[in-house]
């Protein structure tokens, strides 16, 4: 079976087995990436640049090679092949636990236990939850849906169709080293940037991808796109800022402003200024609205590996003369 066809089935698959079942309870790969990166750090680190990015190399560099050789073992077979890359897409992939988390805080909001809603907020991001109250924890949670719709779904797919297996395990890679070490801590702020860096290139067409999509799926296009344009530049994050702003047009709510990690403060610009606050019904509306741009993204992938399969398949034209 031709890779553009692999890739279909295989993604399609893994995508319904993360509806379905969520992420693997026990023995997730993801995990145990990030104890072998986390093994590796304690060789390497240097609070020096150079070392932060062979860290980068090393482990970034090896799971995409234990996956490329897993894609060769399993070629001849073309059940195996797909069932690899449905694995794997299941694996990288956590939009049902993206949107289990999120209801579990929308959930504890609704019902008035605001202590309970923080301390399952950290499930979700990295603030500090003891800085937020109810309004501040729903505005936490639409934000790191409509993240994390790009960084946990529709980044992956985007490389899965570029390429394959070692495409998905790759991106995931690269995003979980940024999530260990990719923050500006005294501790990485060097050790971190290579990862930081790569992660903001990997992460490019699959933020723009999903701000599309959201501006598509989304209740209100014309204010997607206004956001969109006018405020995701505002934004510190070059792939955050499209991604939340479109969701934010979508949702016709403000998101952005104050934030807090672990006693730090950040002034974030506000997003889509013309939107309301978020309330907490806005979370259901957002995870929703996450599904939905989830699997457009799948159609447009797997469209993309079979559009592209095909024109590498197109027999070149020649033009001759007489002689």
């Amino acid at each position: 079976m031709r890779a553009d066809r692999v890739f279909a089935y295989g993604a399609a698959a893994g995508l319904l087995g993360d509806l379905l079942l969520g992420d693997p309870r026990r023995g997730h790969p993801v995990a145990a990436f990030g104890r072998a990166a986390g093994a590796v750090e304690r060789v390497l680190w240097r609070d020096h640049r150079g070392w932060g990015a062979l860290h980068t190399a090393v482990c970034v560099g090896g799971a995409v090679s234990l996956a490329a050789l897993a894609v060769s073992s399993v070629r001849p077979s073309r059940t195996a092949s797909v069932a690899l890359t449905a694995a794997a897409t299941w694996a990288v992939v956590g939009g049902t636990s993206l949107g289990r988390e999120a209801r579990a805080v929308g959930g504890a909001l609704a019902a008035g236990d605001i202590e309970a809603a923080r301390e399952r907020l950290p499930h979700l991001c990295g603030r500090d939850p003891q800085a937020l109250d109810a309004d501040g924890i729903a505005r936490a949670v639409v934000e790191s849906v409509a993240e994390n719709t790009s960084d946990a779904v529709v980044g992956a797919l985007v490389w899965g169709a570029v390429a394959g297996v070692p495409g998905l395990v790759g991106f995931r890679a690269v995003n979980t080293l940024d999530a260990m070490v990719g923050h500006k801590s005294p501790k990485y702020r060097r050790y971190g940037w290579a990862s930081a860096r790569l992660d903001d290139v990997a992460g490019w067409p699959g933020a723009r991808l999903t701000a599309v999509l959201a501006t598509v799926a989304g209740g209100d296009t014309r204010g997607a796109v206004r956001a969109w344009r006018t405020d995701a530049s505002k934004h510190p994050s070059p792939n955050a800022g499209p991604v939340e702003a479109s969701f934010a047009g979508a949702l016709g709510v403000r998101l952005g402003g104050t934030l807090s990690y672990g006693g730090r403060f950040e002034h974030r610009p506000v997003l889509n200024g013309e939107g309301r606050s978020v309330q907490v019904e806005d979370i259901e509306r957002a995870v929703r609205l996450s599904r939905r741009v989830g699997w457009l993204a799948l159609g447009v992938c797997a469209a993309g590996a079979l559009l592209r399969g095909r024109v590498a398949r197109r027999p070149a034209q020649h033009c001759g003369g007489a002689s």
